[in-house]
């Protein structure tokens, strides 16, 4: 990320720390990312909403050779979460051995460093995925 790319990450933030989805207020269809027309019902009137913080695995799969910035998590989990609403998430699953993974797995939103910008020094979080044994 240059010094130009600063800005715009601290101005989505939240996107990156606590991600939000639209429901239609027609229809009640939900998405993720959030979408300003309804593909259901071709209604404009959605609203944002938090999405739930908890899920499970649908599918998942090992990165063992990633951008340069995240060579140092290599390898790691990446899944396909549906979360508690249905909405369907991609992100990286943290805190689990490869031999221990699975499909139907619990998980759980938390926050993470992503990476430490090398021009800037700024470190970059964002949200990861856990297994939620309780």
């Amino acid at each position: 990320m240059t010094h130009e790319m600063v800005p715009e990450y601290w101005r989505n933030k939240e996107m990156y720390l606590r991600p939000k989805g639209s429901v239609c207020k027609s229809c009640g269809e939900k998405y993720f990312p959030p979408r300003k027309i309804c593909i259901k019902c071709g209604s404009k009137e959605l609203e944002l909403y938090d999405l739930p913080e908890k899920g499970k695995v649908i599918s998942w799969t090992v990165v063992r050779y990633p951008s340069e910035e995240f060579k140092e998590y290599a390898p790691y989990i990446l899944g396909l979460i549906e979360l508690d609403d249905g909405v369907r998430i991609v992100a990286q699953i943290a805190d689990i051995k490869l031999d221990e993974m699975r499909t139907g797995l619990r998980v759980r939103r938390i926050v993470r460093r992503a990476f430490e910008e090398s021009d800037s020094g700024i470190i970059r979080y964002v949200y990861k995925f856990v297994p939620d044994f309780g």
